[in-house]
């Protein structure tokens, strides 16, 4: 697991901001590779310039809901698999109630990424909210 403080110590270990684009450019270099069966519309985020997927899935065996994702762009890729490790063992509620600005400032990306980048993080994490909400409810109608 990997929590937001853990995340701003890397951050601040590379120090400039070559070397934190290179270190997302990693990440999303890493992130594994997600199935076709997931690369839906609904899947899709809409309101982002890149090409981008995410999915959540409920684990059985613990309870928690788990990501995959992929984008066509290396820095949104590395966000992205940022925000999958930052959603790791979260509860439900912890990853509805994510404060992405939190995230955008105590990382510094909002001043490193451009306006457009920003909002289509902002899509990824609604998506990412609004898949969770889908998943309790059908728990629930289960």
């Amino acid at each position: 697991m990997t929590t937001l403080d853990e995340m701003v110590d890397i951050f601040e270990l590379l120090g400039d901001w070559d070397q934190r684009y290179a270190y997302l450019t990693e990440l999303g270099e890493q992130l594994p590779v997600m199935s076709d069966a997931d690369r839906t519309e609904t899947n899709k985020v809409k309101g982002c310039m890149s090409q981008v997927w995410v999915s959540a899935h409920r684990n059985q065996a613990d309870n928690n809901i788990y990501f995959s994702g992929d984008c066509d762009t290396s820095i949104i890729k590395g966000v992205l698999a940022l925000l999958i490790q930052l959603t790791e063992n979260m509860t439900s509620d912890e990853i509805k109630n994510l404060d992405i600005d939190e995230f955008f400032e105590r990382l510094k990306l909002d001043e490193n990424l451009s306006p457009n980048r920003h909002v289509g993080v902002y899509a990824i994490v609604d998506l990412m909210k609004q898949q969770v909400r889908v998943i309790e409810k059908n728990s629930c109608a289960a």
